[in-house]
């Protein structure tokens, strides 16, 4: 560049040298947080042992790898200004004699030289305003780039069983066998490093030691998140696609809601040049995870850290220079610190957004309340403080909505947890949850479990059009009445859990008595005092072994303190799920009383009602079995029945107790 000058001063040129990263005042050894699922206590470093791109340049470019670069020192002095903008970028200003050979052509000169490497690679240039993707993201997808994995299926099969023989260049050059794009030769060597390269806990864990080399990581197939980026970023070399080691901070394992970060950078990551584009990855967290209590890593691929969209990535990886966000306009390191942090479970079980978004909430009047919308019906759970208490979890059919009453005021750790094709919930969402009241009058069950109320899980597994769609029941005499169509096949069971009175469950049950008309159910509940109580849904088919299976549970609450009923009559296994009863109600009788039966059988020739003596029941023309019986002299009265007229043998279906205070 030429400069005006005065007539006094000799001609000059200038060399501007821009330094993208930020200026710091220490930085030692790094370390790395693993995030959860990837659970483990650690310590990393060496990521400059590896180095970004800028550091690998300067590095390089100050050893004479030609033998021709080292030019005769100029006699006369160059003199170097530096100074910083108010965002901490560094601005380097070489000013030479018109006669010396400027710094800037000295580069110039090794970059050409590079451009004629046996692979065809140069240094890869810094991402600039076209690689900054649209904030926030789109929901389109979670990828940077369409993608349609199912064209990766063969091509991921074939990388995951190449194995290693004698070096990293013939790793490989053979696992490139079936790549045909860049594309391709990025998955392949994804795909071969998630599936092979352990990580090394123990290293992890270490202070000060050597960053990996490549065919250190070959031989143990152990490392580190800095030797899982450097060899990423060695193999796609060799390959022929540009790639930068990305250094940072992560919110991994170990991470609080809302803490900060400074100092040594914990985390490194790679970004691919695909397509006219920067991409992101992380095969340190593709890989697997490590169990925070037994300390042993599980290979458990994840493919959500394959060319994630900047939008999601920055949600737990901050970069070093904040071009590496490829996000317009980039996050600042507060933002980073204070935004919601969505783990890769909840984009991986297909969950769109939540709210609140932010990661620390107050409750209000003692509530909180965190909705959740996916795309598609999802099954979820949560825990307060380590327990399934103290919260009214309902589902909906693309989402959920949880009600959270902390049990003491301080703050609370809120975690949820989500349910895709396996088995196995998996932990998407973590809030800090400050309260500072607490209205004791809704204090929960602790047995009041999750889903609430009936919903698409509950239509799916046999129980239908509901008489209470609500999940809070409210009674003012403490009776109440519950109906829904049941599924043919499809046995249901029901139990009542408080938190004080009756404990067995048994007991529990005998304060629902269930009435079956054709394909509908009819719970009929006495609460045995005041208070609330979860009234528990079980199914089971009737043709298939096993146990019965929760469903869901309706809250029940009653502030009648006159309230106690007393327990339904005891129903034996011969009381059929279509028999009604009508009356008595109470499964404990008066003491010297004529007490009147009224029934709906079926199936049955005769039927009896037997205490201190035997009294038959008739069949009237509304097809009830009537009579009655007297409470006189004993301390039980069974209901019993004749199923067929040619035997003798009479069942018990029916058992009451008499009262004899």
């Amino acid at each position: 560049m030429e400069l005006k000058k005065d007539s006094n001063a000799v001609s000059i040129d200038m060399l501007l040298i821009v330094h993208s990263e930020k200026r710091r005042a220490a930085q030692g050894t790094h370390s790395d947080r693993q995030a959860d699922p990837r659970a483990l206590p650690q310590r990393r470093g060496g990521i400059q042992g590896i180095g970004n791109g800028i550091r690998r340049w300067q590095k390089f470019e100050g050893s004479d790898v030609h033998g021709s670069l080292t030019e005769k020192e100029h006699p006369q002095q160059t003199q170097v200004i530096t100074s910083y903008n108010n965002q901490g970028t560094q601005l380097t200003v070489e000013v030479h004699p018109q006669d010396a050979m400027p710094q800037l052509l000295k580069k110039f000169s090794l970059a050409k030289r590079l451009q004629g490497d046996k692979n065809g690679n140069t240094r890869p240039r810094q991402p600039g305003a076209k690689d900054a993707h649209a904030y926030p993201w789109d929901r389109s997808s979670l990828k940077s780039m369409p993608l349609d994995l199912r064209q990766f299926e063969k091509l991921d099969t074939y990388a995951s069983q190449v194995t290693v023989k004698n070096g990293l260049d013939e790793l490989v050059s053979d696992l490139l066998q079936e790549a045909h794009s860049d594309l391709e030769r990025v998955r392949v060597i994804w795909i071969w490093i998630c599936h092979h390269i352990e990580y090394d806990i123990e290293a992890a864990q270490e202070k000060d030691r050597q960053a990996f080399k490549p065919t250190d990581i070959l031989r143990t197939q152990k490392t580190n998140c800095d030797g899982y980026a450097g060899l990423f970023e060695k193999m796609c070399r060799i390959a022929g696609v540009q790639c930068m080691t990305v250094p940072g901070y992560s919110k991994g394992f170990g991470y609080q809601t809302g803490q900060s970060f400074s100092g040594e950078f914990d985390h490194a990551w790679n970004a691919v040049y695909l397509e006219g584009r920067w991409h992101l990855v992380d095969s340190t967290w593709g890989s697997g995870l490590v169990d925070s209590t037994t300390s042993k890593f599980t290979f458990l691929y994840n493919e959500f850290y394959f060319l994630t969209h900047p939008a999601l990535f920055i949600e737990d990886h901050f970069p070093d220079n904040k071009n590496w966000q490829l996000l317009k306009p980039p996050q600042s390191l507060k933002q980073f610190e204070s935004n919601m942090y969505h783990k890769s479970e909840f984009y991986n079980k297909g969950m769109l957004s939540a709210h609140p978004e932010t990661s620390v909430i107050k409750t209000v009047n003692g509530k909180a309340t965190v909705t959740i919308e996916s795309c598609a019906p999802t099954l979820f759970m949560f825990m307060l403080n380590g327990k399934q208490e103290q919260g009214l979890l309902s589902l909906r059919k693309n989402g959920m909505k949880l009600d959270i009453y902390p049990p003491t005021v301080g703050t609370h750790k809120l975690q949820i947890f989500a349910k895709g094709n396996s088995d196995i919930y998996s932990s998407v969402l973590e809030y800090t949850l400050k309260c500072n009241y607490v209205d004791i009058s809704v204090r929960l069950p602790a047995e009041l479990h999750q889903p609430v109320g009936p919903s698409w899980f509950s239509e799916q597994m046999g129980i239908v059009k509901p008489s209470h769609p609500d999940p809070i029941i409210h009674t003012s005499d403490g009776r109440c009445s519950v109906s829904f169509g049941v599924e043919e096949g499809i046995s249901v069971l029901a139990s009542l859990h408080g938190d004080e009175g009756p404990i067995t469950e048994e007991t529990q049950r005998r304060y629902i008595f269930q009435v079956q008309r054709q394909k509908r159910a009819e719970l009929k509940v006495q609460l045995p005092q005041a208070g609330k109580f979860a009234l528990k849904i079980f199914v089971k088919k009737r043709l298939e072994p096993g146990n019965y299976v929760f469903v869901f549970n309706y809250l029940l609450c009653c502030t009648n303190t006159k309230v106690n009923w007393p327990m339904f009559p005891e129903s034996f296994g011969n009381w059929g799920q279509d028999n009604e009863l009508l009356e008595p109600l109470s499964g404990v009788l008066p003491a010297n009383r004529n007490i009147p039966f009224k029934l709906k059988l079926h199936g049955i020739a005769k039927a009896l009602v037997k205490g201190q003596d035997t009294w038959p029941l008739t069949l009237n023309r509304e097809g009830y079995w009537e009579g009655s019986c007297s409470t006189a002299g004993c301390h039980e009265i069974y209901v019993m029945v004749l199923e067929n007229a040619n035997h003798n043998f009479y069942s018990y279906i029916l058992k009451y107790k008499v009262n004899t205070q």
